[in-house]
């Protein structure tokens, strides 16, 4: 098998180790997924050895898979960083530039900067994986990931591109069946809205001393998508506790209303927002991506609502 054909069928096999399922391979790489196991078929022989267990349910791999995958993953990130080495020598904007966010981030930040780049660098590819789960740059060979919040101990390199603070609000309607609270404590009596997973990812902790629901107090709504709550938030369906990219514009318009702004103002009520990569020495494609997406963003964000103490 020639080389260049080895590396096309070993890419091929980690989306399906990835996906686990031809289908999921096909769909992410635009092909069918007959192609798909027809690759896959052509890999094993080569190999001379089965690299899945393939059944009318799953798929999982064999211990000759899972063997393979670790240095297929080597060996293709090897490559792709050869080919942006070489690219960034001349400055070049090309290849495939692979991120994966928060949906609602992705949506209104991240796929304007992607939109604007691409029009300038038409060699330019992009991979934009749009994921409330913690994406690891290293196990999925990602270019870079934008978390938001405290970041763990990793050997990943950190980049800040941003901060966001957390803010209270209500809309006009729901305020004029229900008086605004004066206190953090009068949150107790009011319908509230919450994140469906994660632990307190809303960080109602900080304004209440527990998460939210915890005591039996009105939670009336959880959702597992920003944009959904601030949807039901406008509705009028109860309180809010979000980041000021999600609802900033909506405040600044009045069609939302900041509650108890002095929570906001707290020190615990900000956090960063930060690109994360594996490699030392970012790509010209990635730095392009960075600075682009830091110039849409603003500084001060463009999102920001002043916070009165």
């Amino acid at each position: 098998m020639q080389t260049k054909r080895l590396a096309e069928f070993l890419d091929v096999f980690a989306d399906v180790a990835r996906e686990g399922s031809f289908s999921g391979a096909a769909r992410r790489r635009g092909i069918t997924p007959s192609s798909v196991a027809r690759q896959i078929d052509a890999l094993e022989a080569h190999l001379d050895a089965a690299l899945f267990l393939r059944s009318t349910r799953m798929l999982s791999l064999t211990d000759a898979g899972h063997a393979l995958l670790i240095r297929a993953r080597r060996v293709l990130d090897e490559l792709d960083d050869a080919q942006q080495e070489i690219a960034s020598m001349n400055g070049d904007i090309r290849g495939v530039l692979r991120v994966a966010c928060f949906p609602t981030f992705g949506k209104r930040y991240v796929i304007p900067v992607i939109s604007s780049l691409t029009l300038q660098h038409p060699a330019l590819r992009v991979e934009l994986d749009l994921t409330e789960r913690l994406a690891d740059p290293v196990a999925e060979r990602l270019d870079a990931v934008i978390r938001i919040g405290e970041l763990p101990d990793s050997g990943l390199i950190a980049t800040r591109i941003a901060t966001q603070r957390r803010l209270l609000c209500a809309s006009p309607g729901y305020l004029a069946r229900s008086a605004a609270p004066r206190t953090a404590k009068d949150l107790l009596e009011h319908r509230l809205l919450d994140k469906l997973h994660g632990a307190d990812l809303l960080s109602w902790t900080a304004v209440l001393g527990h998460p939210a629901g915890h005591l039996g107090e009105g939670v009336i709504f959880r959702c597992d998508d920003f944009d959904a709550l601030r949807l039901a938030a406008l509705e009028g369906s109860g309180i809010a506790y979000l980041p000021d990219w999600v609802v900033g514009e909506d405040i600044r318009q009045a069609r939302l209303v900041q509650l108890l702004p002095e929570l906001s103002a707290a020190p615990d009520a900000q956090t960063g927002i930060h690109l994360l990569r594996s490699i030392a020495q970012p790509t010209a494609t990635l730095r392009a991506f960075v600075e682009e997406l830091k110039i849409f963003i603003g500084s001060p964000p463009c999102w920001s609502v002043e916070v009165s103490t």
